[in-house]
């Protein structure tokens, strides 16, 4: 460290003894105070090993682009229990899919704490249940009581159908949707960017479900809560410098801004429909989810095993949440999965001819298809795992001093969930990097591999887990199929699609405009 600061000041000639002096007493001073936070390993325990950083900054240069790659490799030298530090704060980093079980199952209770980032402060002025730092009993319930109202006004029947369910009539109705626009905008400008529009219809499915309306695609609120998850997911990517570096919290930041702004404007968007739905609640009319919180509000309905009711103002969180586990997931696991359509054509077809050998062309999918449609579903697990557009859950944190493999975690450290590993992972995979769905298929192709599909990771596992996983499962499967039945896509001759992810808490790719269309043939039913 002298012989660096001796050279600068040989190159710069400016820099005076006493203060090459004063420079290395800070440099000692900071490496002494990086050796007190050291915590005390127990006897027969060790600290999980990992890259030295430098001092105050840790490894955060090292982060700073492709996150998510960087600590795979670092997991290759340093194995699936490491420690990088992030500013001065340490950051347990775990991969293996073994490894990752052994901490989120096994020992789930241990590790299912959220860390206190700051960027978790602004997210429903911190009381998301997603984000949110407390994982006690009443936490526990209410997360418990937001899965079972969006699960059950997912597969509840339709009022206007006896054989089809709520879930399946709001994706038909945004499929059909999507099915005319892409026709439209073909006939007038021969090729569209197809994001805009899904991520509206998918929006839309979810604000039936919650909200029980749809809005039109020109609606400006929605457009602009809907447009601005990209900026949300900026900030709130594993590895954000502010998070871990307090300075950084006091300088201007226009990311940061952004996303402040962005969580204000969609707090004011859920308040005003809760508020709108508290007065035109009626008890014998529980149209949708927010009138399913509101009736467990205002009836004192106690939550199981906490002996405490839903506040009411607690109902604008679970509403939050359910409308985050149904939206961003599903809109992005489709945009990837078109890009691997038309990248890979001969796929397509394949998927193509399953469903016309299945399902025919008299009606629309159905959810009871999926067990019949193998080499679909093995078209989405392997885009779920190619595309690894999840690379890490949200942080995890430790909720007491506890070992894993060997290794002394202490109570309250920051965790990283490596899930891109996992799915990347040669000792898992027989070539990892390329896209073939066949992986997931039986030797004979006709069934699917449900063992090596529970290898993927993508909503995370355990007490953690994402609430919205089957009901996203569920959207992407029947958005897809109804797509595909009527269309086929590709993109203009001579231009290709870039699938270079650009990382943030999802991985999202470049905008690419040259989406084509044509339909396949004219539906004659839509029973």
């Amino acid at each position: 460290m002298m012989k660096a600061v001796m050279s600068l000041v040989g190159s710069q000639g400016v820099i005076s003894a006493t203060e090459v002096l004063l420079v290395a007493a800070v440099f000692c001073l900071v490496f002494l105070f990086l050796q007190s936070l050291q915590q005390h390993v127990p006897k027969g325990l060790k600290s999980p090993p990992g890259p030295r950083g430098y001092p105050i900054l840790g490894n955060v240069l090292e982060l700073r682009k492709d996150t998510h790659l960087t600590l795979t490799k670092l997991s290759q030298k340093y194995g699936d229990v490491m420690e990088v530090r992030i500013g001065m704060r340490p950051v347990l980093v775990l991969s293996g899919l073994e490894t990752i079980k052994q901490a989120l199952v096994k020992q789930g209770e241990d590790f299912m704490g959220r860390p206190d980032l700051h960027s978790f402060r602004f997210v429903i002025d911190g009381q998301s249940l997603t984000f949110s730092p407390d994982s006690g009993e009443v936490w526990k319930a209410r997360r418990k009581l937001a899965y079972n109202a969006l699960r059950t006004f997912s597969i509840a029947l339709s009022p206007t159908s006896s054989s089809t369910c709520l879930l399946e009539e709001h994706v038909f109705k945004e499929a059909e949707y999507l099915i005319t626009k892409f026709l439209q905008l073909m006939e007038k400008e021969k090729s569209f960017e197809p994001y805009q529009y899904l991520v509206v219809s998918v929006a839309n499915v979810i604000c039936a479900m919650c909200f029980g309306k749809r809005y039109e695609h020109n609606d400006q609120e929605l457009v602009s809560v809907v447009n601005s998850a990209a900026q949300f997911d900026d900030v709130a990517a594993p590895g954000n410098p502010a998070d871990f570096i307090p300075l950084l919290q006091y300088l201007p930041s226009r990311r940061m801004k952004i996303f402040i702004d962005f969580n204000k404007s969609f707090l004011s968007f859920l308040q005003k429909i809760v508020k709108e739905h508290y007065e035109t609640y009626d008890q014998n009319n529980i149209r949708d989810i927010t009138d399913s919180l509101i009736e467990q509000c205002l009836e004192k309905k106690v939550e199981a095993n906490t002996g405490t009711q839903i506040p009411k103002e607690k109902i604008v969180n679970l509403v939050n949440d359910i409308f985050g586990a149904g939206f961003d997931t599903v809109t992005t696991a489709l945009s990837w999965s078109l890009l691997y359509l038309v990248t890979n054509p001969d796929i397509q077809k394949r998927i193509q001819k399953e469903l016309d050998q299945t399902i025919g062309r008299e009606r629309r999918p159905r959810l009871s298809d999926r067990g019949t449609l193998p080499y679909t579903e093995a078209f989405i697990l392997e885009m779920f795992r190619h595309s690894s557009f999840l690379p890490f859950t949200i942080p995890h944190s430790t909720t007491k001093d506890t070992v894993l493999n060997g290794y002394n975690i202490p109570k309250d450290r920051c965790v990283f969930i490596n899930q891109w590993q996992v799915n990347h992972d040669e000792k898992l995979w027989k070539d990892p990097e390329t896209f073939n769905p066949e992986r997931f298929l039986s030797a004979e192709g006709t069934k699917l591999n449900k063992e090596e599909g529970e290898k993927v990771l993508i909503f995370g596992l355990g007490k953690r887990r994402c609430i919205g996983e089957p009901i996203a499962r569920w959207q992407v499967f029947l958005f897809l199929t109804t797509l595909l039945q009527q269309l086929e896509f590709s993109v203009c001759d001579g231009k290709k699609v870039d699938m270079t992810p650009l990382y943030g808490l999802s991985l999202r790719h470049k905008r690419c405009e040259h989406f084509q269309v044509k339909q396949r043939f004219p539906m004659k039913s839509t029973n």
